[in-house]
């Protein structure tokens, strides 16, 4: 048997590895406070920069709040939605990610999205979808700016009508990465209305199928025009990490 080598280290990774799981384990609340640099050093055993340290980090992650000269020490913060949006920002950007990993996720996930929105809409969601669709319509005429918005919208709606919040946030980070990574797509077509038209379509037979609850429907529309729109920007050889969501 072989070990692989391990990395060593830091103290401050371990100081800040146990409060994490202090916090994640609910021994400490949102509006907390941790003890003072002085006491933290104490009960770690380490030094003031290896504190120091740790806080920085749990603070650039948004886990605590600090202030310097308060003599009350960092304060715990809750779970935010838009500190989870930054965090998987950075993540999707990434060098290592590529758009065929990009485009698989949001394949994966627009597919589970649009089958629980056709299972658990309201017709409050139904008439937003509406909405939307209408102003996509609107925007074939007015230009790709307000269609794109309107476009934005009945993705945004979709992803609300799931009822999961980390849907919702999840489904906004990909789709923007993948939009920047192909915003050309657009700016060179022969023909824009053409495309548009197309796309509204789609969107049109997307909301038929949730509005007949059509889930498996839905889902496959998501992951099929995904592919369509998407894969040529996708090196040929990769593109078989996506064809299995089209089953």
């Amino acid at each position: 048997m072989e070990f692989e080598p391990v990395a060593p280290v830091r103290a401050y990774q371990r100081v800040v590895e146990q409060i994490e799981e202090a916090v994640f384990s609910g021994r400490i609340k949102p509006g907390d406070r941790l003890p003072s640099e002085r006491e933290l050093m104490v009960q770690f055993g380490v030094g003031r920069s290896t504190v120091r340290e740790a806080l920085r980090v749990l603070q650039a992650a948004e886990m605590i709040r600090s202030r310097p000269g308060d003599p009350r020490g960092p304060e715990v913060l809750a779970a935010s939605p838009a500190a989870l949006h930054r965090s998987m920002h950075r993540l999707a950007r990434a060098d290592h990610l590529g758009l065929s990993e990009l485009l698989q996720f949001r394949m994966v996930l627009d597919g589970s999205a649009h089958l629980l929105a056709a299972q658990l809409r309201t017709e409050e969601h139904l008439a937003e979808l509406d909405a939307a669709l209408e102003a996509m319509r609107e925007g074939v005429s007015k230009g790709f700016a307000e269609f794109s918005h309107a476009d934005v919208a009945f993705h945004e709606a979709i992803a609300r009508a799931t009822g999961n919040p980390l849907l919702v946030i999840s489904g906004e980070v990909v789709r923007g990465v993948v939009l920047e990574l192909i915003e050309d797509k657009l700016e060179h077509a022969d023909d824009r209305t053409a495309l548009m038209r197309s796309w509204l379509t789609h969107h049109e037979e997307v909301l038929g199928a949730i509005r007949a609850s059509d889930g498996e429907r839905a889902s496959r529309l998501a992951k099929r025009a995904l592919y369509d729109n998407y894969a040529e920007y996708v090196p040929e050889e990769q593109r078989r990490l996506l064809q299995p969501l089209l089953a």
